[in-house]
């Protein structure tokens, strides 16, 4: 079979390489400079925090749920009705609560009296759609749900459809799910169950900001109400994007690194860093490397390059492996986070599995 060398040098097969030169450099260009007036944008919208602004494009590009933590008051809220005004979706908003049931997401079948031609009353059950019957819904404090309700909402969030009453309900395209949690108050809450936490593209922690964002916000927003969005994309033009996305390259050595870290996240693998023997009971799934390859492509479109690089993957890596680290008793102990774990992973983990000398990287 015919070799050719793909764009980040590596040599590639013929198939893989008219798969990488169907992303022409005009739809490239075009994606890149919407892309960045939406980042702007919410960038003016809420002040601080541009990282997170950038990861939630990202999930909104990978088709992927976002998992917002971070204290009362930090715009959790903003951020996601903001999204949904720059990219033209429909927005829906739940506040989770203890008595909160899964009918009252989902939708419920209402018993309606009709009259028939022929006069004749008759009654019949019809399905009341829910809330999450939308394009981007906020689930507001999602771990003071029950358990009941939360697992209500993993079909949904997989399979993109709701099924009640023996009948299937496909869910309106995109759907992005972000979610938020109080990591603060924790009585009353129910801890998300790691079949729901592994559904979550990102786990994204939005902390505070600093003093000189706090004087804008002070200059500049009277009641805390943010700026109508300048800017806004139609729904044809995230479609595109979509397609854009699914374009993007992914280079074989790229893949090989996706799967050595995940392989490396498990605690049995031989070559496990100490850190990783020590503090973790179970390592990322397979799921864990889809959202990154996935996730990579929608940042390196972002960032207007036509195939994923090793920076691409070190930047989400974070924010999708670490909620997936199910870590021990010592971990809590001695106050390690899935975050310093898989920030020693990516330090420890080759690239390129090439024997180079240490003053030269691959990035």
């Amino acid at each position: 079979m015919a070799e050719n060398q793909g764009p980040d040098g590596a040599v590639s097969d013929a198939n893989e390489t008219s798969h990488f030169l169907t992303v022409s450099s005009t739809d490239l260009d075009h994606a890149h400079r919407a892309l960045t007036k939406v980042l702007s944008e919410l960038d003016k919208i809420l002040l601080g925090n541009e990282q997170v602004h950038q990861m939630l494009l990202v999930g909104i590009l990978a088709k992927g749920h976002v998992l917002l933590e971070g204290q009362p008051g930090v715009g959790k809220t903003t951020l996601a009705k903001a999204l949904g005004q720059l990219l033209n979706l429909e927005f829906n908003r739940v506040q989770f609560t203890p008595d909160l049931m899964p009918n009252d997401i989902l939708g419920s079948h209402i018993l309606q009296q009709k009259q028939d031609d022929d006069g004749n009353l008759d009654r019949e059950m019809v399905f009341q759609k829910g809330p999450i019957f939308t394009n981007i819904l906020l689930a507001d404090e999602i771990n003071r749900a029950s358990p009941k309700t939360q697992s209500a909402m993993l079909e949904a969030m997989q399979e993109r459809c709701v099924t009640l009453m023996g009948k299937t309900h496909k869910l309106p395209e995109p759907l992005l799910i972000i979610a938020s949690q109080n990591p603060i108050d924790l009585e009353g809450t129910y801890p998300l169950p790691e079949a729901q936490l592994d559904r979550f593209l990102f786990k994204l922690q939005v902390g505070k900001v600093d003093r000189d964002v706090l004087g804008q916000l002070i200059l500049s927003r009277r009641h805390g109400n943010p700026p109508i969005p300048e800017f806004s994309m139609s729904k044809d033009e995230l479609l595109q994007l979509f397609n854009i996305v699914d374009q993007i390259f992914l280079p074989k050595p790229v893949a090989a690194y996706i799967a050595r870290l995940v392989e490396a996240s498990h605690p049995d693998f031989p070559d496990a860093i100490d850190d990783i023997k020590q503090y973790v009971s179970y390592g990322n799934s397979a799921r864990a490397a889809i959202a990154m390859a996935e996730a990579g492509r929608a940042l390196a479109l972002i960032n207007g390059r036509p195939s994923i690089g090793f920076e691409d993957i070190d930047a989400v890596a974070p924010h999708i492996m670490a909620h997936r680290l199910i870590l021990n008793y010592k971990a809590g102990f001695d106050k390690v986070t899935g975050y310093d774990l898989v920030k020693k992973l990516l330090e420890s983990t080759d690239k390129s599995e090439l024997s180079l000398p240490s003053q030269i990287s691959v990035s």
